[in-house]
C-alpha cells in the first residue's frame, strides 16, 4: 500500500525499480564482498586523507556498470545523451536508494549521476567542443566531476567571489581559491565560477591543468579522510570554448547547479530518515524493559510516530517541488521550503532512531552515526536553513502568497 495518492508516471516507477535492482546486484554485493576493506578507514584513504586507489576503483566500477545499464544517466537531459526523466524521476531514485541502501552501502552514491560529480541539465549549455572534449567520459563512467563555487569568504553570498578571470592569450587566465569542493581529490574536471568583465562566468576546467592544486583534503566528524577539498588556480588558462553558458552569465548556471543539489539533499533527507526509523520500528520490537518491549512505551513509540509523520510531509514537498520544476517552474519558495524541511525532519528522524537505540545507536555497526553527520552537513550544504528561511520571506514579501 502506498502512503502518497498520486501514482509515479510509469517510466518514473521503472527507473526507480530498475536502479534498485542494480543497486542490490552491483553496491550491496561489493560491500559485502569487501567488508574488510570498508571497515578499515586505514584502507580508504590515502595519507593525505584522498580516496585510496582501491576505493577510487571500485567507485569507477559502479559509475561504469551502471551507465552500461542505463541507469547512471537516466535523469541526463536526451540532448547530452542521457534518458531525459528530468526531476522527479531524479528525486525518487535517490529517495529509493539512500532508503533502500542507508549509509552504511554509500558505494550507492555513485549509481546515479549525481549534479555536481556527473553529466546533468547543467552541461547543456556547454559549446559543442566543451561536449566532444568532456561528455563522453562523464556519460560513460569513468571520468568525474566537481563543482567550484564556495569559496572561503563566498558561501551563501556567492556575490562575493574573489576568484578572477582575466584577460590573456585567446582566453582568460584563472586565479583564485575554492573550498568544500565535493569529489573534487578524485574529479577529472571542475565547474569553475569566476568573476570575468561582464560578470560570474563558469568555466570548465580539467583538474590536471597547470596551475589547478588540491590544497588539502577537508576532514569532517575526526575522519582521517574524506571527499572535500579546498583549490588553489594560480593562472590557469581556459579557452571561450570552455565556458558554461554565456559570458558573464554564470550565475543563472549556478543557481540552478544548487537548485539541483536542494532536489538531491531532500531526497538524501527523507531516504536516510525511513531508513533509521525502520531500524527503530525493528529494535524497539526486540528490546525489552521492565517486562515488556519498549515499544509499548510512549516516551518511545510517540517520538517515532512524530518524526514518520514528518518525513512524510516532507516526501509529499519533494515530490511537489520536483513536479514543478519538471514543469518549467523556479520553484524558488517551494524549493527552499523543501529543503530546508526535510534537512531537518531527516536529521531528527536519525536521532529518534539513535535515542531508540540507546547506546546502541552510537556504535559503529549500525551506521546511525554516520546517517546523522550526513545530514548535519545537509543541513547547512546548497543553502542553509537561515539563508533558506530568508529567501522564502522575501519571496512571500514579494507578493508570491501561494500554499
Amino acid at each position: 500500500m502506498s502512503a502518497i495518492a498520486a501514482e509515479m508516471p510509469e517510466e518514473v516507477e521503472f527507473a526507480r525499480a530498475g536502479i534498485l535492482r542494480f543497486a542490490e546486484k552491483e553496491v550491496l554485493t561489493r560491500h559485502q564482498k569487501h567488508s574488510d576493506f570498508f571497515e578499515n578507514p586505514r584502507k580508504l584513504y590515502d595519507e593525505n586523507g584522498r580516496f585510496s586507489a582501491d576505493l577510487v576503483a571500485l567507485i569507477t566500477e559502479v559509475r561504469m556498470q551502471s551507465a552500461e545499464a542505463g541507469f547512471y544517466g537516466m535523469c541526463v537531459p536526451e540532448a547530452l545523451g542521457g534518458g531525459g526523466l528530468g526531476h522527479l524521476a531524479y528525486y525518487a531514485a535517490w529517495e529509493a536508494l539512500f532508503h533502500r541502501c542507508g549509509p552504511k552501502n554509500w558505494l550507492m552514491l555513485y549509481a546515479l549521476a549525481h549534479w555536481a560529480f556527473g553529466p546533468s541539465k547543467l552541461l547543456e549549455q556547454m559549446s559543442e567542443e566543451a561536449k566532444s572534449a568532456f561528455l563522453p567520459g562523464l556519460m560513460d563512467g569513468s571520468k568525474s566531476m566537481c563543482f567550484g563555487l564556495t569559496e572561503p569568504n563566498a558561501g551563501s553570498d556567492a556575490s562575493m567571489l574573489a576568484t578572477k578571470a582575466v584577460k590573456a592569450e585567446k582566453g582568460w587566465r584563472l586565479s583564485g581559491r575554492k573550498i568544500w569542493t565535493t569529489n573534487a581529490p578524485i574529479a577529472d574536471f571542475c565547474v569553475i565560477f569566476a568573476k570575468t568583465e561582464s560578470g560570474i562566468t563558469a568555466f570548465m576546467v580539467p583538474t590536471n591543468s597547470d596551475g589547478f592544486k588540491i590544497q588539502r583534503v577537508i576532514r569532517l566528524f575526526g575522519h582521517i579522510g574524506g571527499d572535500e577539498a579546498e583549490i588553489s588556480l594560480d593562472e590557469v588558462y581556459v579557452e571561450p570554448w570552455q565556458i558554461v553558458g554565456e559570458l558573464g552569465k554564470g550565475f543563472a548556471a549556478a543557481l540552478y547547479g544548487v537548485s539541483l543539489g536542494r532536489i538531491y539533499n531532500s531526497a538524501r533527507s527523507v531516504g536516510y530518515g525511513r531508513w533509521a526509523i525502520e531500524m527503530a520500528l525493528d529494535y524497539a520490537k526486540v528490546r525489552t524493559a521492565f517486562g515488556q518491549s519498549i515499544s509499548e512505551y510512549q516516551g518511545v513509540s510517540f517520538p517515532i510516530a512524530d518524526a514518520a509523520t514528518d518525513l512524510h510531509a516532507a516526501h509529499l514537498m519533494g515530490i511537489n517541488a520536483a513536479l514543478l520544476l519538471d514543469a518549467g517552474e523556479l520553484a524558488v519558495k517551494e524549493l527552499s521550503m523543501t529543503k530546508a524541511f526535510s534537512v531537518q525532519k531527516g536529521l531528527s528522524a536519525v536521532d529518534c532512531a539513535i535515542q531508540t537505540h540507546g547506546a546502541m545507536g552510537f556504535t559503529n555497526e549500525l551506521g546511525l552515526t554516520e546517517a546523522w553527520q550526513a545530514l548535519r552537513v545537509v543541513n547547512v550544504a546548497d543553502g542553509t536553513n537561515e539563508i533558506l528561511k530568508r529567501t522564502i520571506v522575501q519571496r512571500l514579501q514579494k507578493g508570491d502568497l501561494e500554499l
